[in-house]
């Protein structure tokens, strides 16, 4: 498998997506400048092969995301930024009232009777999503500007199929 990395200059990125393009059998240009990759025309056969090999690579992502989206919707909890990003599925921001529902439903203690606040939920969530998914992590932080809201980072697909195992038990 080939990876691209952040820091690959555009030229280094287009010469190792060619090399990509051309073991699949696609014979594909790919030029780079200005922090940009291009590619050349591609016939519409190549498009096609292209986009089955995105879809059947991304696959198993794409259904764990799908699956996660719709047990937090019978759940009531809203991840209205839940995305696949470069691989990986992104829950992004959340009302501190879901993140406590998300919590104890991997298994958190309530918070008390008071309100809690994000610093406290932040704790909570991380805390619960360790031990729900066997030691899997979370980045959960605390949004400056919007004290009700918690951001929630990213997971791989195998961390995600864990939390779905956990959500539906």
């Amino acid at each position: 498998m080939i990876a691209m990395t952040a820091t690959a200059s555009p030229a280094g990125a287009a010469a190792e997506l060619r090399a990509a393009l051309r073991e699949a059998g696609l014979h594909v240009g790919a030029t780079g400048a200005d922090d940009h990759v291009q590619l050349s025309t591609l016939k519409a056969s190549d498009a096609r092969q292209l986009a089955r090999l995105i879809r059947t690579g991304t696959k198993r992502t794409l259904k764990a995301a799908r699956a996660l989206r719709e047990i937090c919707e019978a759940y009531g909890i809203d991840l209205p930024e839940l995305r696949v990003r470069q691989g990986r599925i992104t829950l992004g921001a959340c009302r501190v009232d879901d993140a406590v529902r998300l919590a104890r439903l991997l298994g958190a203690s309530s918070p008390g009777p008071d309100a809690p606040d994000a610093d406290a939920v932040r704790d909570l969530l991380a805390e619960a999503f360790s031990a729900a998914t066997g030691g899997g992590t979370l980045d959960v932080s605390v949004r400056e500007e919007a004290s009700g809201v918690v951001d929630l980072g990213a997971l791989d697909a195998r961390t995600a199929r864990r939390l779905i195992g956990a959500l539906r038990f």
